[in-house]
């Protein structure tokens, strides 16, 4: 197993197989090539034998010196339960504290149940919103119109 930064040439066969990640949702509409040509320090994946088990996009915030955000991880669902997006975290959390920042957050979709199980798993906590879904706290259009999302934040 092998976790590097990633590359743009890392984009089409991770785009090509985000939708089937995710069962069927439309979410490559969400993950674009910029984060893969902008932000590679911040960003990993993990292979091996050349496929591809899991990947994390994430940035240094410029608005708030001490906060990174992960922007979109993802597993293949055959590795899923395994480590791999521990470890991925575990690589952005490393970078996020070596340039002094003290806060990670992240997102999810309020139907992403075992996102959301994950994250409180390895110490984020839900920032409180402004609206519920299914007993979980969501702030509203956050993703746009009807774009709710449960929000994270975790001290590195």
């Amino acid at each position: 197993m092998q976790v590097r930064n990633i590359q743009g040439e890392d984009y089409v066969k991770i785009h090509s197989v985000l939708n089937d990640w995710w069962g069927g949702r439309n979410m490559a509409n969400m993950l674009p090539k910029l984060f893969f040509v902008h932000f590679q320090e911040t960003s990993f994946i993990i292979e091996e034998d050349g496929k591809t088990l899991g990947f994390l996009c994430g940035f240094f915030s410029q608005t708030h010196k001490d906060e990174a955000y992960v922007h979109f991880i993802g597993v293949n669902p055959e590795y899923r339960r395994k480590g791999i997006a521990t470890t991925l975290y575990s690589y952005f959390f490393d970078v996020a504290r070596a340039s002094n920042r003290k806060v990670v957050k992240a997102i999810t979709s309020p139907v992403n149940k075992k996102s959301i199980q994950f994250h409180q798993e390895i110490g984020f906590q839900i920032e409180a919103g402004d609206d519920e879904i299914d007993g979980v706290s969501v702030h509203k259009n956050y993703d746009g119109n009807g774009g709710g999302r449960v929000l994270f934040l975790k001290h590195v």
